[in-house]
Order: C-alpha cells, then structure tokens, then sequence
C-alpha cells in the first residue's frame, strides 16, 4: 500500500510535524501553505516556516489564494494522496478535506473537545489549567469537533508560558502526527466521536484589544494572563509618567506575591532592582517589559532609564 499524503500548514509549530513526516519516510506528494505576505513596516515579502522548509527539502508546493478555486482542486485531485494531514492552516471546505480516500486529520494543540479554537495553548495557561497536551482527529464540517484518534498530555508547570507549552507541544505533536499516520495505515486505529458531556472550555482568536491586564482579578490570574500571552502577543498595561504622558507597554515576565497588604493599582518600587503592582492579594511584580518602540528589556534596565516616583497605573 502506498503511503501517500498531502501536507498543509504555515507556521513554525507545523513545521516539527512536517518534518517528522519526511524523516519517517513517508511520500509527501505536496505541500500546501498560504501564499506569500507583505509583513511589517516595510512591506517586506515573507513566506511562511512551511514554505520555507518545504523549499530546502525539495518538495512540491501548491499556495493557494482561494481552497475552492477549481485549477487549485484539479491540482490537488491530481496528485491522488491517500491522506491529507493538517497542522495550523486554515479551515478546509468540504471539496479539500472529504477528497483523499482515507480522509483528512488535523493535529490540535490542545485535549479536544477543550479548547477548541485558534488560541488553544494561550487560553490553557490563561486558565490556568495544570495541563495541556495534542489531539489528532478526523475533519469534518464543524470546526474541531470531529472524531478523535489520538491524545497525548503534558503537565502545564507555574513556569511555562505560550512559548515553552508551544515548543512542547510541537515536539510532542510531531510525534502524534507520525502515530497516527502509522496507526491509520496499519488499521490499528478506531475513530471515536468526542464527548458531548463535557464543559467545553473555548480558545477563540485572542486580538489586540483583549490583551490589557486587568489590575482588578487576582495576583494569580493576573500572572497567568502575563505567561498565556507572553511572548506574543504580549498582556499589555499603560502608566502615567510625572508629567502626565501616557506610556504604553507590553509586560513579558511577571511573579506573583500573596503575602503583604496593598492597594490594587499602586505602584511599589525601590528605584532599583523591583518594581510591583498592588493588586487585591498582595502584589504582582514585573520582571521583564517592552515600552512602545523600545526593545524587551529586564526590569532592573528599566529602572535605570526611567524614574516612576510619581507615575500611576492607568486602569
């Protein structure tokens, strides 16, 4: 039997899964990613990780503007794959994902059916879940809810951010992406429905506006929301300097403090090495922050260029 499958995904956390693909040995008849973007100031062309790896490792290309655009179809059709694999595209129409014989699986960061959405790891840590972990499943026409056919967990540490659950998740779900193919190849994989019973939890696209801090929760969930988004795109807080002027900021690292009395909002520093939030129980202090059109920098840096005597937090 031929082991024939086609490959679509964009960013770096598809790219592990991709590559564990090709090292295991198996016929990759395309790659397909989104085409080519302006990015940045500049107006820059980028391509994709996806790309990117697809172009060093010499493997066919399609990059579709439109999945229902019948040239693309007729494309894909051609290429007679036994089994798409998807890994942080886009959502398929039923034309692309019922075409393979054997279906079409996509890899999800997160232990379907919670967390179904774009931001699944973020919205993990900003619940503060203690773990977190990647679901392959069967597409099919309702977003992320087909059948399930394999799990694997991780534990979600006090520690982790987005970035360190991201790089995990990736490394394990390559993984995942290669048992199944091998499972479903073999036969040896039962497809089962997910749980209608659970309280599912949702990860929906996280934009700018919903990444200001509110001073108001809890130390701990204020925390969480830093390590959810950190380091993109960022929890975000604005101060007033002493003369009143505004400054906005993303804030990267933070560690929570339950002991001691404070005022929510009031900044605590010692001019030097610390700098800390009051919040209703007890402090938030900030360890490492970016200034609008400033880079990253620690917290003791930050006190070095700046005096916030007589600034207040906004919120």
């Amino acid at each position: 039997m031929s082991r024939r499958i086609v490959f679509m995904g964009t960013p770096d956390f598809a790219v592990s899964s991709l590559d564990a693909i090709v090292r295991n040995g198996y016929d990759v008849a395309a790659v397909v990613t989104v085409p080519d973007r302006p990015t940045g100031r500049g107006q820059k062309i980028t391509i994709s990780p996806v790309k990117a790896y697809a172009q060093q490792h010499q493997l066919p290309l399609l990059q579709p503007e439109k999945l229902r655009n019948p040239e693309f179809l007729e494309q894909l059709q051609a290429l007679k794959a036994d089994l798409f694999v998807v890994v942080a595209f886009r959502m398929l129409p039923r034309e692309v994902w019922a075409m393979p014989p054997m279906g079409t699986f996509n890899l999800h960061a997160s232990l379907l059916p919670q967390y179904r959405g774009a931001a699944p790891i973020n919205w993990a840590i900003i619940n503060g879940e203690s773990k977190s972990g990647v679901t392959t499943f069967l597409l099919n026409e309702r977003i992320d809810e087909g059948q399930l056919l394999l799990q694997r967990e991780t534990p979600i540490s006090d520690d982790d951010t987005a970035e360190t659950l991201h790089d995990r998740l990736a490394a394990m779900g390559s993984e995942l992406v290669v048992e199944t193919l091998d499972k479903l190849f073999d036969g040896s994989i039962q497809p089962q429905p997910q749980s209608s019973q659970a309280t599912l939890k949702p990860a929906p696209k996280i934009f700018k506006q919903d990444c200001a801090i509110d001073w108001r929760q809890s130390g701990q969930a204020i925390h969480n929301f830093v390590r959810g988004l950190s380091p993109y795109p960022a929890a975000t807080a604005t101060m007033s300097d002493s003369k009143g002027a505004e400054i906005y900021m993303k804030i990267y690292q933070t560690h929570f403090e339950s002991d001691g009395n404070s005022t929510i909002g009031t900044i605590y520093t010692d001019k030097k090495k610390w700098l800390k939030i009051g919040v209703k129980d007890g402090f938030v202090e900030i360890l490492s922050l970016q200034i609008s059109g400033k880079k990253k920098i620690s917290i003791d840096e930050f006190l070095r260029g700046y005096d916030v005597s007589n600034w207040k937090l906004i919120f």
